[in-house]
């Protein structure tokens, strides 16, 4: 496997999770809690630097691929914990944005906010939540990361 290849695995396989996280959301019906969509942000910026590094051969932002995919293997992992009562979550919700509403508009936007949990498990396949497999998978992309770092 050419350096290449690994980091183009590696990258494809964020944009994968991340395209499957926003089908739930919008074809699934599955909301995201806030660790939901925390584990998103270290998939673009894992896509970037794929983007970048097939361009510039440079072992160091190879090595940032892999930390931002295993920095959302932990908040992966970390959800889990959550979801499994081992930890508690976060205590805050995430909003739209309220600039320039009304207090009644913004008392309409509260009361139809769905609420989405950090402990609630919305899906799982083979006993593990979507924050499980992306832990996993995440683990499997630092793999490539690596892989792509060990290569001339």
């Amino acid at each position: 496997m050419t350096r290449s290849y690994a980091i183009a695995l590696a990258a494809a396989g964020s944009a994968t999770l991340l395209i499957a996280a926003f089908a739930f959301q919008h074809l699934g019906g599955v909301p995201p809690c806030k660790l939901c969509i925390w584990q998103r942000y270290p998939h673009v910026i894992a896509i970037v630097i794929g983007l970048i590094a097939l361009r510039v051969q440079s072992g160091i932002l190879i090595a940032l691929g892999a930390l931002a995919a295993l920095l959302t293997a932990g908040i992966g992992a970390f959800h889990v914990g959550v979801e499994q009562g081992w930890w508690e979550g976060p205590t805050t919700c995430t909003s739209g944005p309220v600039g320039g509403l009304s207090a009644d508009a913004l008392l309409d936007q509260i009361m139809t906010a769905p609420l989405v949990r950090c402990d609630d498990i919305a899906w799982e396949l083979l006993g593990i939540s979507m924050a499980g497999w992306n832990a996993l998978l995440s683990l499997g992309l630092v793999a490539l990361w690596l892989t792509a770092l060990r290569r001339a």
